[in-house]
């Protein structure tokens, strides 16, 4: 059977969904959505517009209502739109209802949620036999149940976006076959965690600090900085998916600094059951440096997110450091206001010290990674936690 994984980038054009619900106003959507619009830029698609409605629920059939639909329908044929992508999981059902009313005569429009966008990105970043391993198991538990909807029409396909997957000669590829190759993926995973396992044993008492994250908040280039190394860093949302791990001396004190893939909201459970392994750098660690954006408007709810996801791996009691970052491309507008130049890097640092987020816990830290904006407070913080 031939693997999921592609990494072939045609440029594509999209339009995002989203609906307004008691849960979700319409600001944290507007967010949810730049999140989105983010994600589909990193897959390499161009966001055309957005299209949101206000609805207790989403619709059992088509998500949003009729009328909406046929809203969405209209611009995506006469703008010639390659796909619409749905901010939220959409039910077998409602992919293939979406289908049928997108697909008429020539035309050819794909249906994708954030999970398919999501599995799409990582699937084009797996780097490493491990962590394709990790993310061709995400994708056939995300395939599994859409089975009727996607064979029928992978002959159609022509690859891109959301269809990184088997092409016309796995159109005979039946459920039994994909839960065959997910437990054999499975135990390929099983095998490779438990080499895993045992690299971490032989790295012997040395302590272990590991940056968490949001994704893109500049972990990869804080690990550059600190280590003198060359991960891979961009400005795009999963630059990385494998954990990196190098040896670090400060001030004659060594420790091994781990860098782990970014958290998102809403990440699909298959890719967090398949990331396990990941995460067991984090649990094994003795200290983690938990990074913030502190430029990204809704840093709070990243910060949220990740410390529910650090609950749920129970590593929520270990040692941590909150280091704000990007503090270079912070502007607290409404003091800056009355100024007639912005703040100086010393009252910017004075600035963030007096601010709630300082208080926010016990240690607390404001850096620039690209810029090297008091590292060496970072370090000796560092230096004074692995030497105890």
């Amino acid at each position: 059977m031939a693997k999921l994984i592609s990494t072939s980038k045609p440029q594509e054009t999209c339009v995002l969904v989203g609906i307004i619900t008691q849960s979700q106003n319409r600001a944290l959507l507007e967010e949810y959505l730049d999140e989105l619009a983010f994600l589909a830029e990193t897959a390499h698609a161009h966001t055309l517009e957005r299209f949101t409605q206000s609805m207790p629920h989403p619709d059992s059939r088509t998500f949003v209502g009729s009328g909406k639909i046929e809203e969405i329908k209209t611009y995506v044929h006469e703008n010639d739109v390659d796909m619409v992508i749905f901010d939220d999981e959409l039910a077998p059902s409602q992919l293939r209802n979406l289908e049928q009313i997108f697909n008429i005569e020539d035309k050819k429009v794909k249906i994708l949620d954030r999970n398919n966008l999501i599995l799409d990105i990582f699937a084009s970043r797996a780097r490493t036999a491990h962590a394709k391993v990790q993310v061709e198991l995400a994708q056939y538990q995300y395939l599994l149940p859409r089975l009727t909807r996607m064979w029928s029409h992978l002959e159609r396909q022509k690859g891109g976006i959301g269809m990184r997957g088997p092409g016309e000669q796995e159109i005979e590829t039946d459920r039994r076959i994909v839960r065959d190759r997910i437990s054999f993926l499975k135990k390929e995973l099983e095998v490779i965690d438990r080499q895993k396992k045992t690299q971490r044993s032989n790295r012997g008492n040395i302590p272990r600090v590991a940056l968490v994250g949001y994704t893109n908040v500049g972990k990869s280039t804080l690990m550059n900085v600190l280590s003198k190394s060359d991960v891979f860093a961009e400005n795009k949302l999963f630059a990385t998916l494998d954990t990196t791990v190098r040896k670090i001396v400060l001030e004659n004190h060594p420790f091994l600094l781990t860098d782990t893939v970014g958290f998102i909201r809403k990440l699909p459970h298959d890719l967090i059951e398949s990331f396990k392994s990941t995460l067991d750098e984090v649990r094994e660690s003795d200290i983690l440096i938990h990074v913030v954006d502190l430029s990204h408007q809704q840093f709070e709810d990243h910060i949220r997110v990740v410390n529910d996801t650090l609950k749920d791996i129970q590593c929520g009691d270990k040692k941590m450091l909150l280091l704000f970052n990007k503090i270079d491309a912070f502007h607290p507008e409404h003091d800056e206001a009355s100024l007639e130049e912005p703040m100086s890097k010393e009252e910017t640092m004075a600035y963030l010290k007096k601010t709630w987020m300082a208080k926010m816990q016990s240690d607390v830290l404001f850096i620039s990674a690209q810029n090297k904006i008091n590292l060496e407070e970072l370090r000796t913080w560092i230096v004074d936690h692995i030497s105890v």
